[in-house]
């Protein structure tokens, strides 16, 4: 018989002992109480982790109960406009998020009558729907044994078992995976998912996090070796892109010309000014210009993006382009756009509807 590495010949023999069960222990009686828990509902659930993935729980908290309130079954969001859906989402960013939620809810309507599929295996089929959120909704609402492995529990495995390969690479994954798997206790699966999730999310942070009341810091690998800060490793080899955003924003009475952005690239599905992008500022070569914008800068995941509005008056343009329509100040309010549109809006609404 090989000899398992020690890390993971250390996790076999603690694993159900005292690994899962302080786990459990800390989770209740510290877990928050939050709305889709102690339920079983797996629209709710499903709401809930959309709008988590890459989101605090603190931000997508308000988000969550919007959509709640104004979408309480799938029937309800499926027959939403998606437009409606884009506006009650911004500022969570990651549109297309959004726009599979939308798209999913009417697969479930019109494939399955409503009823989500019960399995993991299943749940996966869904668009927008990944590993963790299939693992996170089968084990929550269908009490399936299958492990959920986000960001969170990488980090509490890596530090706990001393694990140093990379989180991003296809080995580290299905080692995590598997590890998840083998730790999770059967029949306790929302439980204990949920426990490590949240122990991740309040105990075992990202940065400086408080070990001296841990309750797993006397057999951490990574605090026994004063490792915490360096694990989990995670190798980051995506460039981050810059880019130059000219808004050439058409004035004419009190009424801003946008179009929706229905390109395959950030921000799709939502209402932009005319936007020309280069190396640098594009100033307009036409019309009078009324002001120019402070620069904003934006920072998304992969990108940082520079940005500047040219106000031009409407009326200096011998023809706008064609895809361009007119909104009032408050229909420009109803319709989803970027938070970097809205930004500038807030700033200079005086100096523009005045």
């Amino acid at each position: 018989m090989a000899i398992k590495p020690p890390s993971l010949y250390f996790s076999f023999i603690f694993m159900d002992s005292l690994f899962s069960s302080a786990i459990h222990q800390w989770y209740k009686i510290n877990k928050r109480d939050l709305p889709w828990r102690n339920l079983k509902d797996p629209y709710i659930i499903w709401l809930s982790e959309i709008i988590l993935q890459q989101t605090r729980v603190a931000q997508g908290l308000p988000y969550f109960n919007k959509f709640v309130a104004a979408y309480p079954t799938v029937f309800d969001l499926a027959h939403a406009p998606q437009d409606e859906v884009l506006r009650l989402w911004q500022g969570l960013g990651y549109y297309s998020r959004a726009r599979n939620l939308h798209g999913t809810a009417q697969v479930i309507v019109s494939k399955y009558n409503g009823i989500f599929p019960s399995s993991y295996s299943h749940l996966l089929k869904l668009k927008g729907v990944g590993q963790y959120t299939a693992a996170a909704i089968a084990s929550f609402a269908f009490d399936e044994d299958v492990a959920v492995v986000d960001g969170n529990v990488y980090r509490v495995l890596a530090r706990y078992f001393g694990i140093e390969t990379d989180i991003n690479s296809g080995k580290g994954q299905k080692d995590f995976k598997q590890l998840a798997q083998q730790l999770l206790p059967k029949g306790l699966a929302a439980e204990h998912n949920q426990g490590i999730m949240e122990f991740g999310a309040l105990q075992c942070v990202p940065v400086s996090p408080d070990c001296s009341i841990c309750p797993l810091n006397e057999t951490c690998v990574a605090f026994l070796k004063k490792e915490v800060s360096q694990l989990p490793i995670k190798i980051n080899k995506t460039k981050i892109k810059q880019r130059y955003f000219s808004y050439h924003v058409f004035l004419k009475d009190r009424q801003l010309f946008l179009h929706k952005r229905e390109t395959n690239d950030i921000w799709q599905g939502l209402y932009n000014f005319h936007l020309l992008e280069g190396q640098d500022f594009v100033s307009p070569t036409e019309g009078v210009e009324l002001f120019v914008s402070k620069e904003y800068n934006h920072i998304l995941t992969h990108q940082r993006i520079k940005a500047k509005f040219f106000v031009i008056d409407a009326e200096s343009i011998e023809k706008l382009p064609d895809f361009l329509s007119p909104f009032s100040e408050m229909e420009i309010e109803n319709l989803p756009k970027p938070v970097l549109i809205s930004k500038f809006l807030n700033d200079y609404a005086s100096k523009i509807f005045n």
